[in-house]
């Protein structure tokens, strides 16, 4: 399978791996029969997301699409978090291989699912903001 060097990057030097102890918003997405599980954790200040990190398990190409996507958003209004998607993702490591295109889309989800629980902390339904995140899928 080929990957771009830019997959290769954010799988071998992920950027903002790890966990926020007070996160704002914390989201999980995955599924448990292929294996790949991400979490993302979410610091948020007004409108803007001033810290972002994960946690994937998974194969390369999940843990890159991870890294990517909180790249893509960090020091972004939520506004523009909103506006990720797993294309965008996908045009920023230049390409994914058919079969991991779901990395993407999981990486799109978790950061929907944390902005989803964000909201939910702070009372607002957030259906009408984020739009319907899938639930985790177990086995």
């Amino acid at each position: 399978m080929n990957y771009s060097e830019k997959v290769m990057d954010h799988f071998i030097n992920p950027r903002n791996v790890g966990e926020i102890e007070d996160a704002d918003g914390i989201g999980e997405v995955g599924n448990a029969k292929c294996g790949d599980i991400m979490k993302m954790y979410l610091k948020i200040e007004g409108e803007t997301i001033t810290d972002c990190k994960f946690k994937t398990f998974g194969c390369g190409a999940a843990v890159a699409t991870s890294s990517m996507a909180t790249e893509m958003i960090k020091g972004k209004s939520i506004g523009d978090a909103l506006q990720l998607t797993n294309s965008a993702v996908m045009e920023a490591l230049d390409g994914l291989p058919p079969v991991k295109v779901h990395c993407s889309v999981l990486a799109e989800q978790a950061v929907k699912a944390a902005l989803t629980d964000y909201y939910t902390k702070q009372c607002i339904d957030p259906e009408p903001i984020v739009g319907k995140v899938p639930e985790m899928e177990e086995e």
